[in-house]
C-alpha cells in the first residue's frame, strides 16, 4: 500500500508541542499535511464558523477558526482527496461519553466521518493535580501518544477496522519521557458513561459548576467498570474506543406505539371538524 494521505489537525493550536509530536511521528509513515487551529480552540466542540482566514505555516496551514473549520476547510477545498484525518494530540485526555461532545479534539474526527473519512483523535491524560498544565512541554513528553498513534494509522489504515468504525477516540497515559512505551498495553474499550458534573452557588450570583470525575482521577480511586475508557487510563494502558457519527439509532417499540398513535388522534380530530 502507498503511503497514506494524512491530514493533521488538533484544538490546542498548530505550534503546541503534542501537535509537533505527531506530525514528527506521522511524516515517517505518510504524507501529512496539517491543517489546524492558529490558536487554542480547546473544548469549543463541533462549533463552525461561516468563513475562515488561513496562513501558511510550516507544516500547513494554520486556520483562523476551529477544529471542525479545519476540517471542513481541509477536506472541503485544501487537501479533499486524504486517507485519513488524525486530531491531536491534545495535552489532557478526553474520557467519558459525557466529554466526546464538547471536545474540540473529538470534533474534528466526528466531522471527518460525515465526510466519509476515517479518523482518530488522540489525547494524552496527565494526572498532576493542579499542576498538569506545567507538564509535558516538549514534544519528547508524548512519545506514547506518538507510538501509540503511528502504529493505529499504520495498521488500522490495511485492516477492516474503519469498515465497522467511523473513528478511534484513542487515550494514552502520561509517561516522563520514558523509553518504556512499547510495554504499555493498548486495550479497546467504550466511553465510560460516569457523569460527575455539579453546580454550587458562591453567595451572589455567580454558579460553579464542576466535574468531579477528575477529583476522582487525582486520588487514584477510578472504580469505573474495567473495560471503559478512563478505567483504562487510570490502569496505565492506552485506550482505544471505537465509535461510530452520527449516533446511532435502535428499534424502539414503544415510540413506535407512540408515533402511530399520533397519527391516529390527527386523523381522529380532523374526521370531526
Amino acid at each position: 500500500m502507498d503511503a497514506p494521505q494524512i491530514l493533521l489537525t488538533n484544538d490546542d493550536g498548530i505550534d503546541s508541542v503534542g501537535f509537533r509530536a505527531l506530525y514528527e511521528g506521522l511524516s515517517a509513515v505518510g504524507d501529512v499535511v496539517a491543517v489546524a487551529p492558529a490558536d487554542d480552540q480547546s473544548a469549543v466542540g463541533r462549533t463552525v464558523s461561516e468563513a475562515v482566514e488561513f496562513a501558511d505555516h510550516e507544516y500547513g496551514y494554520a486556520i483562523h477558526g476551529t477544529p471542525v473549520d479545519c476540517v471542513i476547510a481541509g477536506l472541503g477545498s485544501i487537501c479533499p482527496d486524504v486517507d485519513l484525518v488524525v486530531s491531536g494530540c491534545n495535552k489532557g485526555g478526553n474520557l467519558g461519553g459525557y466529554v466526546l461532545g464538547r471536545s474540540g479534539t473529538v470534533s474534528a474526527a466526528v466531522e471527518a466521518a460525515f465526510f466519509g473519512v476515517p479518523a482518530i483523535s488522540v489525547s494524552m491524560y496527565i494526572e498532576g493535580g493542579d499542576n498538569w498544565q506545567s507538564l509535558a512541554t516538549e514534544a519528547s513528553d508524548f512519545a506514547t501518544a506518538r507510538e501509540a498513534t503511528t502504529y493505529l494509522v499504520e495498521q488500522a489504515t490495511t485492516e477492516s477496522v474503519f469498515a465497522a468504525a467511523d473513528y478511534l477516540n484513542v487515550n494514552v497515559p502520561f509517561h516522563d519521557n520514558t523509553g518504556v512505551t512499547g510495554s504499555i498495553p493498548m486495550r479497546v474499550t467504550r466511553p465510560s458513561m460516569r457523569y460527575e458534573m455539579g453546580a454550587e452557588q458562591n453567595g451572589g450570583r455567580e454558579i460553579e459548576l464542576r466535574d468531579g470525575i477528575w477529583e476522582t482521577m487525582r486520588g487514584g480511586s477510578v472504580d469505573d467498570p474495567i473495560g471503559t475508557d478512563r478505567r483504562t487510563v487510570a490502569d496505565g494502558e492506552i485506550s482505544v474506543s471505537p465509535l461510530t457519527a452520527p449516533h446511532s439509532t435502535k428499534q424502539h417499540d414503544a415510540l413506535d406505539e407512540i408515533a402511530a398513535g399520533y397519527t391516529s388522534n390527527t386523523e381522529a380530530t380532523a374526521d370531526t371538524e
